[in-house]
């Protein structure tokens, strides 16, 4: 009878370890995707563009890659898409804060500053690279990959997630077979 007893408890434990791993990933991939509509809250998927995008990307990739990389993930600087959320700023995609950012740069509290553009670049390549943030953010960012902080940190996790089940697989089956010992033992002996 206290075999029987044992092997329910160690069966709705090899059950539930599992499943708290599952629903973990299940709120861990809800918590990272893309809100349902592809564009970010608070812009107007329909909204008119400030430039052309076409031009803003070319612009983009001559001037600004080597602080907010190639696919706006961010590195030195903020990430643009998905647009990072700065303090004090309503609505980072608004047409007219990304022109004046981009113009006359921005000094934040912590970190490295923005600098200005005007005088390097035109008023229309300005509002091109404007346009093309805002498209990109439009479009989505289900193809941008994770910065490396982020997927280090989901890598440590998911890495520590499954040695701890592991060990505890190793205790499960430990434990089972010392008790599949006891009872051969046992009935040698009779």
């Amino acid at each position: 009878m206290g075999l029987r007893k044992g092997l329910k408890r160690y069966g709705l434990v090899a059950i539930a370890v599992p499943g708290l791993v599952l629903l973990t990933a299940i709120s861990t991939l809800a918590d990272a995707s893309p809100s349902p509509s592809g564009s970010p809250s608070g812009s107007p998927s329909g909204a008119a563009l400030p430039g052309d995008p076409t031009n803003g990307q070319s612009v983009y990739q001559q001037n600004c890659t080597t602080c907010h990389g190639s696919s706006l993930e961010g590195s030195i600087g903020p990430s643009l898409n998905p647009i990072a959320h700065l303090p004090g700023v309503a609505n980072p995609l608004d047409p007219t804060y990304l022109i004046d950012t981009i113009t006359n740069g921005r000094i934040p509290a912590s970190g490295p500053q923005m600098p200005a553009w005007k005088g390097k670049l035109s008023d229309k390549d300005i509002q091109d690279v404007a346009a093309f943030i805002i498209q990109q953010n439009q479009i989505g960012g289900e193809n941008v990959p994770l910065p490396q902080g982020e997927l280090a940190k989901r890598t440590i996790f998911w890495v520590g997630v499954g040695i701890i089940a592991m060990v505890f697989v190793t205790y499960l089956l430990a434990q089972y077979n010392m008790r599949w010992i006891a009872r051969r033992a046992a009935a040698r002996r009779r």
